[in-house]
């Protein structure tokens, strides 16, 4: 049976690109809409984006802001996508306001290297999302490079680049 998706798009190296004039990478546009058309993706999907910032300078605010939009979320399967400095924190604090709600399964993901440029994770790791996200029991989860993690036992490898599991 077929299941609704809410994808909550946060901002984060994932949609971030590169501005000629500054020569900067900065937000435009979420790049969601071309990605889920690009890889012929045939769930129902429900596309909502209240933020466009770079993980490091997100608030405490902002991330319960994201919180309340998975707990208010009429979609069961939700994934967000987000900066991946920040997003073990992210994660605890979604986990933290859907503690009494057992029906809903959330998983996040970002990119090391922006969809917008070559070479870019952002794809696969969406890819793994959307999977995830259908195949996983309820509770809070991060997917990256192929690799998913419960929420309270991962962290960023700043030095390697990869998420990796705490024990």
């Amino acid at each position: 049976m077929a299941q609704d998706v809410r994808i909550i798009t946060t901002g984060g190296t994932f949609d971030k690109q590169y501005d000629a004039i500054s020569g900067e990478l900065t937000f435009r546009e979420s790049q969601l809409p071309r990605i889920l058309n690009q890889a012929r993706c045939t769930l129902s999907i429900h596309l909502e984006g209240p933020l466009a910032i770079d993980s490091l300078f997100m608030t405490e605010e902002q991330r319960e802001e994201i919180a309340q939009t998975c707990v208010h979320s009429p979609e069961e399967k939700i994934v967000v996508v987000h900066g991946t400095d920040t997003m073990c924190r992210t994660a605890s604090v979604i986990a933290e306001a859907l503690k009494e709600d057992t029906s809903k399964t959330v998983v996040l993901t970002g990119a090391m290297i922006p969809y917008s440029l070559e070479n870019s994770d952002a794809v696969f790791n969406l890819g793994c999302a959307l999977t995830a996200v259908q195949l996983l029991p309820p509770g809070v989860y991060i997917t990256m490079s192929g690799r998913v993690f419960p929420h309270d036992n991962c962290r960023k490898n700043k030095d390697k680049g990869v998420f990796e599991a705490i024990s």
